[in-house]
Formats: C-alpha cells, sequence, structure tokens
C-alpha cells in the first residue's frame, strides 16, 4: 500500500494536503482520530502531513502524541506552553503546512475524517474555500439555536449565503490560507470564509456528517455568541475599510456636522428675526456638540488613514516549548 507522502511510484513528491488540527485537552480521541485519518490517506494516495497543534493541553495530550508519532509517518506536532486559543493554533498550524491545500478539523472526533475527500473533491470543482455544514448536528439546543442566529446575521452581513461558518471541517488553497493569516487572531477565525469571499475567492459549503461528543467537554460558552457578533462588527471594519478608514469616520463625521450645522443655522435665523433664540439653548448645546463629534470623527479617520499606511503587525507570536518531525 502507497505510504502517504510517496507517489505510486515510490518516488517522493510534492506535500499535496496538510491536515491542521488544534487541540486542548484531548487524550482520549487522539489514538482513534488517528487511526481514521490514516485510513483516509492510505486511500487517497496523494502526500500528506497531519500537524497537530498541541494548545497548552493540561492533561496528557502531548504524551499521547509523541507515542503516535513513532506509529505513523505522517504525524507532525508543535506544543505551546500555555493555552493560545484557537485562532492562535490555526495561524501556526498554517504557517507550518507545506501542502498546496490545507485543511482544518478538530480533534474531538465530532469532524468526521471520512468527509476529507468529499471536502477535496467538492474544492476541485474551481472553489478556493469549501466549508463545512453540520446539517443535522449532535450538540444540546443551547449550542444549536444560538449558532443558527449568529450564522443568519453573519449571512447577511458577508454577503455570502453559508449555513454554519463555525463548522471545523474547511479546506483552503494555500493562497487562501496565507491571505488569512493577519486575521488569525482572537476569534475571527470563524469568519474565514467571509474574509476569503470578500477578498474574492471562491466560497462553497457541502453538508458533512457530525457526531456526538464522545470524551471531554465542550470548550465554548454561551458567552460566544456575544463575542461572536462583536467580532463580526470588528472583522466587517478590518476587512473592508482597512485601507479607507476616512470612508466610514469621515461620513460619520460629515452626516455629524452637518446635522450640527443645520441645527445651529436655524438658531441663528430665530436670533437674526427676533433677538432671541427662545429658549432653545437644549438645541443650541446639541449643535454645538454635533459638530465637535464631528470633528473627532473626521480626525479619527485622518488617524485610521496614516495607520493604515503602515506595515500591520499580527498578534501576539505564542511561545512553542516542543516540536515533532
Amino acid at each position: 500500500m502507497t505510504e502517504p507522502g510517496s507517489s505510486p511510484d515510490g518516488a517522493v513528491d510534492e506535500m499535496y494536503l496538510s491536515i491542521v488540527i488544534p487541540l486542548f485537552n484531548e487524550e482520549e480521541s487522539l489514538p482513534p482520530l488517528c487511526a481514521r485519518i490514516d485510513a483516509v490517506l492510505q486511500d487517497l494516495g496523494r502526500s500528506a502531513e497531519v500537524i497537530f497543534i498541541d494548545d497548552g493541553s493540561t492533561d496528557g495530550s502531548y504524551a499521547v502524541i509523541e507515542q503516535l508519532a513513532g506509529q505513523y509517518q505522517w504525524l507532525r506536532a508543535v506544543r505551546f506552553r500555555r493555552n493560545n486559543h484557537k485562532a492562535a493554533a490555526l495561524a501556526t498550524g498554517f504557517r507550518a503546512a507545506r501542502g498546496e491545500l490545507i485543511l482544518t478539523m478538530d480533534a474531538d472526533l465530532q469532524d468526521d475524517p471520512a468527509e476529507i475527500p468529499n471536502l477535496l473533491a467538492a474544492l476541485s470543482q474551481e472553489n478556493d474555500l469549501v466549508s463545512g455544514w453540520k446539517k443535522k448536528r449532535h450538540d444540546p439546543i443551547s449550542k444549536t439555536a444560538p449558532s443558527k442566529v449568529f450564522n443568519l446575521v453573519t449571512s447577511m452581513v458577508s454577503g455570502i449565503r453559508l449555513h454554519d461558518f463555525n463548522c471545523g471541517l474547511k479546506v483552503y488553497r494555500r493562497e487562501v490560507a496565507e491571505d488569512a493569516l493577519p486575521y488569525l487572531y482572537g476569534e475571527l477565525y470563524r469568519f474565514l470564509p467571509a474574509i476569503a469571499h470578500w477578498a474574492g475567492y471562491r466560497v462553497t459549503e457541502i453538508p458533512v456528517t457530525h457526531h456526538a461528543r464522545q470524551f471531554g467537554v465542550s470548550k465554548f460558552g454561551a458567552r460566544r455568541l456575544l463575542n461572536g457578533f462583536l467580532d463580526l462588527l470588528s472583522v466587517t471594519f478590518i476587512v473592508r475599510f482597512m485601507t479607507t478608514p476616512m470612508h466610514v469616520f469621515g461620513s460619520l463625521g460629515l452626516l455629524s456636522t452637518l446635522a450640527g450645522s443645520a441645527i445651529g443655522g436655524y438658531i441663528t435665523y430665530l436670533w437674526a428675526q427676533t433677538g432671541t433664540i427662545q429658549n432653545r439653548h437644549p438645541l443650541l448645546m446639541l449643535a454645538v456638540l454635533l459638530i465637535i463629534v464631528g470633528i473627532q470623527f473626521f480626525s479619527t479617520g485622518l488617524l485610521g488613514d496614516m495607520l493604515a499606511s503602515m506595515h500591520q503587525r499580527g498578534g501576539r507570536t505564542p511561545r512553542i516549548s516542543a516540536r515533532i518531525n
């Protein structure tokens, strides 16, 4: 049987697929996950690697990975000294990946490795990013109901209709993953399909199998919904107006200044006609406030334009304590 990483005639070819798997305290899931991935890679018959990113696990996850590394030649791993969260793990995995295509999945066995060929087939149909859609979810309603609201709002704002922005199963062409790196901080990784769409890449989704969690507990709480909407505002501004912040702040400043000037003109008219502003002092204060706010918006826009012209660095680089292969 052809080993992943070699062509059928035995010659080593260029890396075709990199699978990036962030994990945090998933020691029980790792052996069955690797067995399932190995079966898929053997059938795939193309060069592949699997990069586990241990996000500062406090259980025996990394010890399990070290044992599995002796069993599977395709396994690579990176271990963080502390928990840096999923965005940092994905960014590290994207940078370490050598494949022409990069696929991401979760390590909790809820994502099915058997879907990997289906995602790759969908990507080959002139798509640049294929996202999984957990059409039939095995999660409690406390997770599924907020998720539906989040996906609906994100679809409306982003302009691309997807049912499941946050599915862990996604496959990217390498250039899409590289372009996504500046946005991999906080929890903005959930909006990578929208970011790719705004950048002009072709994005689609396909239904994928979703399994109930077998081991451990979910790492996400109810607060995630609120954070998701705040992040949606952030990423919309960052991606769409990063290079033209004056278009946003300048428009707001113009509206505020015009409104304040109109009210001020009305007050001036009253004073010119009657010699008094007829107890319109609160209205006068509002006019002054709107003009001041408008000037502040203009100033913010100018500062934003100055910052946009400078080189932007990403988030803090995680400190790595160990590597495999």
